[in-house]
């Protein structure tokens, strides 16, 4: 009778093991470390747009110096991008993502007033050193894009795995520690479009 015992508690401990392999067991730090990847991408991008912005403020000045206004905007804006200081844990820090998204967002914001501006001003809008900045400021803008949208995909896979079954049973067992990460937000009134970078309207 023990023997029996013995022999059908191995059966269903080697069911079990099957059950959680064919369960894809890695599933949560492989889309863990997903997250972290298209994160990486979004601040490649975020800080390859602020390198952008000291040159482009010097243009700009270059043809329309009285902008002094928007010009300060931008700068103070771009300011405290550099200046925050973002901590390891900012994908499991709420607080800390929608600080670094305002700033974002108020550079963003800061930039479409500039852009807005630079109209009034046909000799800028055909300046070579302009026209190049143009067209890496539209492309990053882009790629911010895309790689936000990426963001959003992978934390969504990775929450839906730490919510559904059998996921949710797995990291119980085998990731504790993995908890629900926070996504990005509007946090202005179009935001999750890029800013309208057109210069060439009217000339």
């Amino acid at each position: 009778m023990r023997i029996l015992r013995t022999t059908r508690n191995a059966a269903l401990l080697l069911a079990g093991m099957l059950a959680l392999a064919a369960c894809d067991i890695n599933a949560v730090p492989r889309l863990d470390e997903q997250v972290n990847a298209t994160w990486a991408q979004v601040e490649n991008q975020y800080q390859r747009r602020a390198d952008l912005v000291p040159n482009l403020i010097e243009t700009v000045k270059g043809f329309a110096a009285q902008e002094r206004d928007v010009l300060q905007n931008v700068v103070e804006a771009r300011a405290k991008v550099g200046q925050m200081q973002l901590p390891d844990n900012i994908l499991d820090n709420p607080a800390a993502l929608q600080m670094f998204e305002q700033n974002q967002a108020a550079l963003s914001s800061a930039l479409s007033r500039l852009l807005v501006t630079v109209e009034r001003y046909p000799d800028l809008k055909s300046n070579q050193n302009f026209l190049a900045l143009q067209s890496q400021l539209e492309g990053t803008e882009n790629r911010i894009a895309v790689a936000r949208r990426d963001y959003i995909a992978a934390v969504r896979d990775y929450n839906t795995e730490l919510r559904t079954i059998p996921g949710k049973w797995i990291a119980a067992i085998m990731y504790p520690e993995a908890e629900i990460k926070p996504t990005f937000t509007a946090t202005a009134p179009n935001a999750d479009q890029a800013p309208r970078v057109n210069f060439n309207s009217g000339s």
